[in-house]
């Protein structure tokens, strides 16, 4: 009997002990399966960034990352983002990705909107059309949404322009924008920009040659259009500013071809002046309307400190250097142009 009894309580440590390693490697398993989900590696090197748009919710982002293949393990993916709560807290953005990061990093990383920067450099970009263009493969919002605020003169008049001149706003630099930055927060940003630019000593300075900011600009865009060498521009902006004393026509080139939005254009003809247009300043006296293209920093400081000279006339070098001849009375721009006219002819330039 005793015998038996020993036997049975043999038998029932023996099984509580089984159970007991069952049990612990069950929960080993189950400790391993939580902990490779969690903080296993799992994001690939196929994408450098995940872009989430504005509007979307997690079944998007998930067709995203599924489609991309951003994640080794769809399903761990899943199974975590359910149980940080990810799925209703959806931030859009550019997410940087690193290769072998955990399920957990990702999430964490998505959940907080903790996005990298996109560093955006533009300079001389001719028409805002471009530039929204241009904005748009950078950025979330597309070219028509820029273009409809720039077109819109109840938008842009709260900030002191006309949609002629707003271009003026966007000021050559390298800048730092969250991809998802809208149209409208895009525009305020630039703005803060360009008041920072327009301190008060500029504004003086602006002042002082009876012209607003914006007109600073406008002017500038034709003197960068001018000056192939930044260190002529001083002394073609005092040119222009001849001019404008005078009430005489500017008398630009580069707002011909900006009329006539033909760029291929090298040699403006006679019959090209009489191209009826506001931008033509070889009919409208005055400044255009707006800028001809986006003016250098350079050039619009170089409106700001011109050099006081008497020149009324310039002409390209016959030497193609980039530099012109100048002059103060037309008998003597004609012999400067006359001589840039042959050089063109023996190069064969018709237009």
């Amino acid at each position: 009997m005793d015998q038996e009894k020993t036997s049975s309580s043999g038998t029932i440590k023996k099984f509580i002990i089984a159970l007991v390693v069952i049990l612990i490697i069950a929960l080993g398993v189950t400790g391993v399966n939580y902990y490779l989900k969690f903080f296993g590696a799992n994001v690939t090197d196929k994408q450098e960034y995940l872009y989430i748009k504005t509007g979307s919710g997690f079944t998007d982002v998930y067709q995203t990352i599924r489609e991309q293949g951003i994640v080794k393990d769809t399903t761990s993916f899943m199974w975590t983002a359910h149980n940080m709560e990810y799925v209703n807290k959806v931030k859009p953005g550019r997410y940087k990705l690193e290769k072998g990061m955990s399920n957990r990093n990702l999430i964490n990383r998505l959940k907080s909107g903790t996005q990298e920067p996109v560093k955006v450099t533009f300079r001389n970009i001719r028409q805002k059309q471009q530039f929204a263009a241009f904005i748009a493969k950078q950025l979330e919002p597309d070219s028509a949404s820029i273009i409809n605020l720039l077109d819109s003169a109840a938008f842009v008049e709260r900030y002191g322009f006309t949609t002629d001149n707003v271009y003026t706003v966007f000021m050559p630099d390298s800048y730092e924008f969250y991809w998802n930055t809208p149209a409208d927060k895009f525009f305020e940003k630039m703005y803060g920009h360009y008041q920072k630019f327009w301190t008060e000593e500029r504004k003086a300075k602006a002042a002082a040659i009876n012209l607003t900011p914006p007109q600073v600009s406008v002017l500038a865009s034709i003197v960068d259009a001018e000056a192939l060498h930044d260190d002529e521009m001083p002394i073609i902006a005092g040119l222009y500013l001849n001019r404008l004393k005078m009430g005489r026509l500017l008398q630009a080139d580069p707002t011909v071809i900006f009329a006539m939005q033909d760029f291929t254009i090298k040699r403006v003809l006679r019959r090209y002046l009489t191209y009826n247009s506001p931008y033509n300043t070889y009919l409208y006296t005055g400044l255009p309307p707006g800028p001809i293209m986006m003016p250098s920093k350079n050039a619009v400081n170089a409106v700001l400190d011109h050099q006081k000279n008497n020149y009324i006339y310039m002409c390209a070098k016959e030497d193609f250097s980039g530099y012109h001849n100048f002059a103060t009375n037309e008998a003597e721009h004609l012999k400067n142009a006359r001589k840039f006219q042959q050089a063109l002819n023996e190069r064969n330039i018709k237009r």
